[in-house]
């Protein structure tokens, strides 16, 4: 067995032990992609420079499925427990904004979970009605962050 090919085989087995239901690697000719059944959406990817990990993880469940929030309206929840952020940096403009119209697959927060930025995306189109947890705020697996109206 060459050098890749062990590379290959401890990736495999660290990827199966995670919670990761998808990994994509590419680099140069080479290419991997590794899934598990899972309705989240998980990316990894990283170039030569080094740049950080970033996962992306789409909220799981339809409005219909969705919990209420106060207002009666479908929520957007954490999928993990960590560090809610509106914006992809410090400084830099939110993701959404109260009243903003999302399309599906857009990006809405970020999830920072043990120094991995983890991108929520929107599930459906929808228009945000109100954001239900701070910036910088810890959060729980589960909880409510954004109440939507669907479109």
């Amino acid at each position: 067995m060459n050098k890749q090919e062990l590379n290959i085989k401890e990736l495999i087995r660290t990827f199966d032990k995670s919670s990761m239901t998808k990994l994509k690697i590419t680099e140069g000719d080479f290419s991997i992609e590794l899934r598990k059944d899972s309705s989240a959406r998980t990316y990894i990817s990283s170039d030569e420079a080094q740049t950080p990990v970033i996962q992306t993880i789409a909220a799981t469940k339809t409005a219909d499925e969705q919990p209420k929030a106060a207002n009666n309206l479908p929520t957007f929840k954490s999928p993990m427990v960590g560090t809610f952020y509106k914006s992809p940096s410090p400084g830099a403009e939110a993701f959404v904004k109260i009243g903003s119209v999302v399309k599906k697959g857009q990006p809405i927060a970020i999830v920072e979970a043990m120094k991995i930025m983890n991108e929520i995306d929107a599930e459906f189109d929808c228009r945000i009605i109100d954001i239900l947890v701070e910036d910088g705020q810890p959060i729980e697996f589960d909880m409510p962050l954004f109440s939507v109206e669907k479109l």
